[in-house]
Formats: structure tokens, sequence, C-alpha cells
């Protein structure tokens, strides 16, 4: 036996945590405007710019950590974005799976975006050596 729908002001509120999830969605985006302009101004500034000036702009611990968090803060937004597109528009015997490979997805991006910038950072080359 289940419980009757719940409503407030004639609309179904929701049984699960898509509230949670909207405002950690609508948070990252508003974290994303800033770290996204200053992005775009780095771009612009290092556009033209020889390796050692790059190298040293990717050495500044303000610029490195910078660009980490926006890394991090993308990867958690797409893989939000990417939930709400599955689970609208994949049917429901294949949904739990391709958000379970979105997620692990968007984890190893960020893990080794952040990896990279932290080796840049150190002054260590961009890939590990012999590859």
């Amino acid at each position: 036996m289940s419980a009757a729908p719940k409503f407030k002001n004639n609309v179904k509120i929701s049984e699960r945590h898509g509230a949670g999830e909207w405002k950690l969605e609508k948070l990252a985006l508003l974290a994303l405007m800033p770290l996204g302009l200053w992005v775009l101004s780095s771009g612009f500034t290092l556009a033209g710019a020889d390796y050692g000036a790059v190298i040293a702009w990717f050495g500044s611990t303000l610029n490195a950590g910078l660009l980490a968090v926006t890394a991090v803060v993308f990867c958690l937004f797409a893989s939000l974005a990417w939930k709400v597109i599955i689970e609208d528009y994949v049917p429901a015997s294949s949904r739990s799976g391709l958000v379970l490979v979105s997620n692990l997805v968007f984890l190893v991006l960020a893990a080794a975006s952040v990896f990279f910038i932290v080796r840049l950072a150190l002054g260590s080359a961009p890939l590990p050596a012999g590859v």
C-alpha cells in the first residue's frame, strides 16, 4: 500500500532529493560565472605567450589554485547537468548505469585536471616521463 502523494499549493512535492541537487547546481553555476570570466581573461593574457611565460603563470599559487577550483566546480556542474539530462530523456531501465558512468567520467576528469595542474604548478613536466 503506497502513501498518497503530498502536495503544497497544488504542486506535488518531490519525495527524493531533487531540490538539494537543484540548489547545488545553481551554486556551482554561481561560482562558475566569475571563474569563467577569470579563465577567459587569463586565456587572452596568455594568448601568444611563450612556453616560459605560461609555465610561470601556472607556477603562481593563486592561478593554479583558481584553475583547479574551476576544473572541479565545472566537473561537478557538468555531472549534475548530465544527470538531469539522463533522467529526463533516457528510459528507466538504463538510467542508473548511465548516471554512474557519467559521474565516474566527470570524477576522473576532475582528478586528472587537478593532477596535471598541480604538476605544472610544481614545475614538473605536464605528462609523466615516457608518455
